[in-house]
């Protein structure tokens, strides 16, 4: 088959290598779609260190069922199916005995093993989700990171309440779904911060009651306004940025949580820690999602609460992978998720 492997910073291949043969408990995926996420550049330009090359990146997937498994039970030939991105550890002491979901080191697809910019997969099947007939194949492909990491951030790590205030550092593949995320979540206020004006459109399109360009004058001033002066109850950092995450803490409120979700290897530096303490507020770093998740997303998608048509900037083939990623790392036409289509 076909696959675009990683060998180094600036060193990504297509090359012809052996279909996946799938373990007892694993499921072989025909590759229908498979999203390029900004930590996929970050792999190619060194941001982020990669943990195993030669990788096949590409951890935002659909396809359909090729084969199972020995012990891979109830997943038919053709069956549609999109998949978590990642997997337990199966040797740290939380999976030793049996707790899994609580893994120490748990592997991401395309990172740790094999992912998807390639024409098969191969996955466990406690990773997959069924995906609906009705629903667009690339829409369930960016599912698997670009919509459930800021679903579970939102939902889980920052508590959203119905009726808080919360702002959003970031409207691109990560931030735009936020927007939608916090409204679905009942947030009383949205704000959306982003330095492109292509970017804060978009985020007002889709129900941000307010967006600012962060190096505009007072940003965080300004926030205090549209909260009576009172901040952010969440303010989420969708990039990675020290200077980022500086200005979402400047917005909370007392009480208020910020939260990391954008990787960086960047240190922080968020000024004088007596003012967390005084204020009681919280900063939390947040990684990917769990399963459950994907798979309330995908109910969401099916039952037309979710609508991610716009989210599709485009959709290429598989030999075009490296000037895809490319035109993310530049913001070459502003995407929001380019597809790869193996």
């Amino acid at each position: 088959m076909l696959a675009a492997r990683f060998h180094g910073i600036g060193d990504l291949r297509l090359e012809e290598v052996p279909v996946p043969e799938p373990g007892p408990l694993e499921v072989l995926v025909k590759v229908e779609a498979c999203g390029i996420c900004l930590s996929d550049v970050h792999l190619m330009d060194g941001g982020i260190p990669a943990v195993t090359q030669p990788v096949t990146p590409g951890h935002e997937a659909a396809g359909v069922v090729a084969r199972s498994g020995a012990l891979a039970v109830g997943w038919d030939e053709g069956q549609r199916v999109s998949m978590a991105g990642g997997r337990p550890c199966g040797s740290c002491a939380r999976c030793r005995v049996g707790r899994m979901e609580e893994c120490l080191a748990f592997e991401i697809m395309g990172f740790h093993y094999d992912g998807a910019w390639a024409e098969y997969v191969a996955v466990p099947y406690f990773t997959l989700a069924p995906v609906p007939d009705g629903v667009p194949i690339e829409q369930a492909a960016i599912l698997a990171d670009a919509v459930a990491t800021p679903y579970a951030a939102l939902a889980e790590r920052a508590r959203l309440a119905p009726g808080e205030a919360v702002g959003l550092w970031g409207i691109g593949g990560l931030g735009t779904h936020a927007v939608q995320i916090a409204r679905l979540l009942g947030a009383g206020l949205v704000v959306a911060v982003d330095p492109l004006e292509t970017a804060r459109t978009r985020a007002l399109g889709l129900g941000a009651d307010a967006a600012i360009d962060p190096g505009s004058g007072d940003a965080a001033g300004e926030i205090r306004r549209l909260t009576d002066g009172l901040g952010l109850d969440v303010a989420v950092d969708l990039v990675g940025s020290n200077q980022v995450m500086k200005q979402a803490v400047a917005s909370l409120a007392r009480g208020g949580r910020a939260v990391m979700v954008g990787l960086s290897m960047e240190p922080l530096q968020l000024g004088p820690g007596l003012l967390l303490g005084i204020q009681s507020q919280s900063i939390l770093g947040h990684l990917g999602y769990e399963k459950r998740h994907l798979d309330d997303l995908v109910a969401l998608l099916a039952g037309g609460r979710l609508d991610l048509a716009a989210s599709i900037s485009d959709v290429i083939p598989l030999t075009d992978v490296a000037d895809g990623v490319r035109r993310l790392a530049e913001k070459d036409g502003d995407p929001v998720r380019i597809v790869v289509r193996p």
